[in-house]
């Protein structure tokens, strides 16, 4: 292998500014923070966050760090390792399709537990936001390709998570490099597809990217050293010569419901079949599902918990042609059990269409058919899932925001959380995450 270090990423990391950004990627850096500030308010109420919490206070020292969400203060690295077990717990957070991963919510959790022990500004966080986003999936773009194996968000996390700290904590050039090389070197290779077909808490291993990432950071404050990273390879160089001119941060997608993005499309061409025309849900007899092969290999159990159902395209789909939706509720251990859901899961069939095969990961499409009990039979149209890259805007973002954390926390505070950070960019983050906890603590 062939390695040149020439110091453009992290001459990228130090020398970039807030006012280097085009006007359309600090939009984005906003509706990121909203939307990422949205899946850590919902991931502190589920089990694997209780899980999480538990190991940090038994393991890592106290401290007056206040995770986002909660009461619970920390040392900074026992509060981002305690949020890293929520930012990514109901599959709600940003996706990339390429590298078919999480980049946001992999490396928020160390970001927003620095920024609350440096107390930088809201403007100091979503500049190291925009910064994390564009090195973290570049690294995953690389990593993808030397192993040429689908890894998952933990993978990259770990960088992310490392220079969100080395960024906030102010390393030099030098440690930059250090910092990428270790923390790349010793990632989680965690393997996304396992996760995709048995769910469970392991999902896409963000917490544990996050662990080693800032452990990589203390390794390499302590004087450990590394030696060359992925992005140094010679050929990999060019996806880092356009830093700073194509920003990756706009090819995110965004997701409207609380589970695999795969399933997305399918849930379009449900609605589509809902409005368009007239039938009883009771009158279904079958259900035959196309779309390319990753989506079919979802887990197709009856859940029992809610990791079980957000890597699942068999309840999700039932839950949405029985309800007309698939929000929160429907993680909850009552829709596990009803039997309309469970009846019609056993209707469903799952075809692996050879185009929509060929189209993925850069697009993922589903049609579906239903075949009714008095004969009729309704086709969908080829079904995109709603978010895409291009196609989000603030009241997107905030429409999801609220429907979402309006039911659980109130409107009320919920539009004040949103009015927060839709604040000014001199706003101090600490006092950001104070106020919010005060307004969600009241709520609980």
């Amino acid at each position: 292998m062939s390695f040149t270090t020439d110091y453009r990423v992290e001459d990228f990391v130090l020398q970039t500014r807030w006012d280097d950004f085009p006007l359309n990627v600090q939009e984005q850096a906003r509706l990121c923070t909203i939307d990422l500030v949205g899946a850590l308010l919902l991931g502190v109420r589920a089990p694997v966050y209780s899980v999480g919490r538990s190991m940090v206070e038994a393991t890592f020292q106290k401290g007056n760090i206040a995770v986002l969400g909660d009461g619970f203060k920390s040392s900074a690295l026992g509060a981002a390792i305690a949020m890293g077990h929520a930012s990514n717990a109901y599959d709600l957070d940003d996706g990339h399709n390429i590298t078919r991963t999480h980049p946001g919510s992999s490396f928020v959790s160390a970001l927003m537990a620095a920024s609350y022990d440096v107390d930088c500004s809201l403007q100091e966080f979503m500049q190291a936001l925009v910064i994390c986003y564009e090195i973290t999936q570049r690294m995953g773009a690389a990593l993808m390709e030397y192993y040429q194996f689908p890894h998952s968000s933990g993978t990259f996390g770990a960088v992310g998570s490392a220079l969100a700290w080395g960024q906030l904590y102010g390393l030099n050039k030098n440690q930059i490099n250090m910092l990428l090389s270790v923390s790349e070197f010793n990632a989680p290779l965690v393997p996304g597809i396992r996760s995709v077909e048995f769910p469970s808490m392991n999902k896409d291993g963000v917490a544990f990217g996050t662990m080693i990432g800032l452990l990589a950071f203390q390794e390499v404050k302590a004087g450990f050293t590394g030696n060359k990273n992925m992005l140094e390879r010679n050929e990999f160089s060019w996806l880092t010569e356009d830093l700073g001119q194509n920003y990756q941060i706009m090819d995110l997608y965004f997701k409207g419901y609380p589970c695999c993005r795969w399933v997305h499309p399918a849930f379009e061409a449900c609605k589509e079949l809902a409005k368009t025309y007239n039938f009883d849900p009771q009158q279904i007899e079958e259900v035959e599902i196309e779309s390319f092969e990753r989506a079919t290999l979802l887990s197709k159990i009856i859940p029992s918990d809610p990791d079980e159902a957000q890597y699942n395209i068999a309840y999700p789909v039932s839950a949405m042609l029985v309800r007309g939706k698939f929000g929160m509720e429907e993680l909850q251990d009552e829709a596990f059990s009803d039997p309309l859901i469970i009846e019609m899961m056993k209707k469903l069939k799952f075809i692996v269409d050879p185009d929509m095969e060929a189209k993925f990961p850069q697009e993922r499409l589903c049609r579906v058919t239903l075949k009714l009990s008095d004969g009729r039979k309704f086709k969908s149209s080829i079904c995109k899932a709603m978010g895409e890259a291009g196609e989000v805007d603030r009241d997107w973002i905030k429409e999801k925001f609220e429907s979402l954390l309006g039911p659980i926390y109130g409107i009320e505070a919920t539009k004040e959380i949103l009015l927060i950070l839709e604040g000014r960019l001199d706003q101090d983050m600490r006092e950001i995450i104070n106020k919010i906890n005060e307004l969600v603590m009241g709520g609980m």
